[in-house]
């Protein structure tokens, strides 16, 4: 089943020099835990002049669709599907 919500939620990042990317590993999200598996897709799109950037994340069989917003440096949980129908 697919939610959308707006949850603010911590999220572990790595970023790597070298190739000047960065990835999240770990969702805290309501006192758990989710370690990120997959990286499916990255984008990036602006609300006005505010850069977001969006992570399509799999951890624990759990899709997430996490959003960073580079103006004020907060995470937002936008989606979580569990991959059983409506």
């Amino acid at each position: 089943m697919i939610t959308k919500l707006k949850a603010p939620v911590s999220v572990k990042l790595n970023f790597n020099h070298k190739t000047r990317t960065a990835s999240p590993t770990e969702i805290i999200w309501e006192g758990r835990t989710y370690k990120i598996k997959k990286i499916g897709m990255h984008h990036t799109y602006r609300d006005g002049r505010t850069l977001k950037h969006v992570f399509s994340c799999i951890a624990n069989n759990i899709f997430f669709r996490l959003v960073f917003n580079t103006e004020n440096l907060h995470w937002q949980l936008e989606e979580i599907a569990d991959g059983l129908p409506n």
